[in-house]
């Protein structure tokens, strides 16, 4: 499910933003720093964040396990939406001293956190900017240039 081409993307991403739903129907959207994908293997099924302070998120989550997950490098201006099905584990789940090892690699002591949310990914969709689609022939390069000059981000 997460090919190579998914978790380079996620490798290169900064923040993931994640998408939930209220009981209500309100949806939430939540930028999240502390993520990794994750499975048995060369597998990965699953991404797993840190629940460093999203209360928002896990209430939702509980009410409503479908949840969206987008990944989009700022200046390729392309990433990945994936649709999945959430949970909440606790330190009492068995399973949560390994998967918390896998996020406390990227954390340390500077973001403690008791809880994972747990996404099992059902499905994968490429987000592009319009030019890529607009001018089939558009290099990845040539948008990041694209997008330097747009923003004003110059090399130090």
């Amino acid at each position: 499910m997460l090919t190579d081409e998914v978790l380079t993307s996620i490798e290169e991403s900064v923040l993931c933003w994640l998408a939930t739903v209220d009981v209500h129907g309100t949806p939430n959207v939540s930028p999240k720093e502390m993520f990794v994908p994750y499975g048995k293997g060369n597998q990965k099924t699953h991404i797993l964040i840190a629940n460093i302070a999203s209360p928002n998120s896990v209430a939702n989550i509980r009410a409503n396990s479908a949840v969206c997950l987008s990944f989009v490098h700022v200046f390729k201006q392309k990433g990945f939406k994936l649709h999945g099905k959430a949970r909440i584990l606790n330190k009492d789940d068995t399973s949560f001293p390994e998967k918390h090892q896998a996020l406390y690699l990227l954390t340390g002591d500077d973001f403690p956190f008791q809880r994972i949310i747990e996404i099992e990914v059902l499905k994968v969709n490429p987000i592009l900017a319009p030019r890529y689609r607009l001018f089939p022939n558009t290099t990845e390069d040539e948008q990041v240039s694209s997008a330097l000059e747009t923003y004003g981000v110059k090399a130090k």
